[in-house]
């Protein structure tokens, strides 16, 4: 039987990541109260679907080591969520979604490390060439320094390239995972931890969750829809039948869908410089000589005995 391709699915999480960033930044709220709306909502939806699926007995299997390992996950998607957050306003969103998307680097490291799944040379020369695209778009807003309030381009940048980190440990972890879970039983856990988490952190920051305006909660309704559980639980889905690193090969997609919207959306309209669209047309010919190496890669992984989608 010819192994089904998660292509659509992961061209399905580009749209919906894509939006992330222009919504955030849409938000007046502080980014921990966005984030733990987010997450929230998404929760409602993956409780349904855990009841119609009874997915929620696969849980029965876990271990203890396997409820840390989700525990773990659900941490680091909240750090992430909340680091990424803040830096939406602290510079520019293509400088934000770029420095995100540089995560990739981080899972080939911690795959290769932990998960012994090694990038072929040429899925690694295709994640270096959109790296490099990805900072050809970032290194403007790197630069601006005082004349962009101060260090807040600076503080922002950096806590991008956090989210990359803790955003990495949170894919990494989900590959473990979903080759024994399906894919609502794990985000039913991850989502849940990752909620938890947020809701504490917001608690022991003072930062309330209640009430919000009409506005805010439309935006987080939207941030729950498109980029939770259209763009993560589209991953989500991918990690069973592909290595982490491939996965994240479309948030490398990102930057260019993010700064697009940023730039048409009211109230945002941020123009794309010119280092955003060469390095853009970088970030593109990386994912497309990545993905080419990543054909043969899944197809090795589907006949190693992975399950089909459910």
């Amino acid at each position: 039987m010819r192994p089904r391709s998660p292509g659509w699915v992961l061209a399905a999480a580009l749209v919906g990541i894509s939006f992330a960033g222009p919504l955030v930044g849409l938000s007046k709220a502080d980014p921990l109260v966005i984030a733990a709306w987010r997450v929230s909502f998404s929760l409602v939806v993956v409780a349904a679907a855990l009841i119609v699926t009874g997915e929620w007995r696969d849980w029965r299997r876990l271990s203890r080591r396997d409820n840390l390992f989700a525990f773990g996950a659900g941490a680091a998607l909240a750090v992430h969520f909340w680091a990424w957050n803040a830096s939406i306003h602290l510079t520019s969103i293509a400088a934000s979604v770029t420095l995100v998307s540089l995560q990739p680097a981080v899972i080939v490291a911690i795959s290769a490390l932990f998960l012994g799944e090694r990038p072929s040379r040429g899925q690694f020369a295709g994640i270096a060439l959109a790296m490099a695209g990805a900072l050809v778009i970032a290194a403007p807003d790197m630069g601006a320094g005082p004349g962009f309030s101060g260090n807040r381009p600076l503080l922002g940048n950096l806590l991008a390239f956090s989210a990359a980190i803790t955003a990495g440990i949170y894919y990494s972890i989900g590959r473990h995972l979903r080759a024994r879970l399906g894919l609502w039983g794990y985000v039913g856990l991850v989502y849940s931890a990752c909620a938890l988490v947020l809701v504490v952190l917001a608690s022991l920051n003072g930062k309330p969750l209640i009430p919000q305006p009409e506005r805010e909660l439309a935006i987080f309704a939207a941030l729950a829809l498109g980029p939770m559980l259209l763009g993560h639980t589209g991953m989500n889905w991918a990690l069973k039948y592909l290595p982490a690193y491939v996965v994240n090969l479309v948030v490398l997609g990102e930057p260019i869908g993010a700064t697009i919207l940023a730039a048409v959306i009211p109230g945002l309209s941020q123009v794309p410089s010119l280092a955003t669209m060469v390095g853009g047309a970088i970030v593109l010919a990386g994912v497309a000589i990545a993905a080419r190496g990543s054909r043969s890669t899944s197809v090795t992984h589907d006949r190693a005995g992975a399950e089909a989608p459910g």
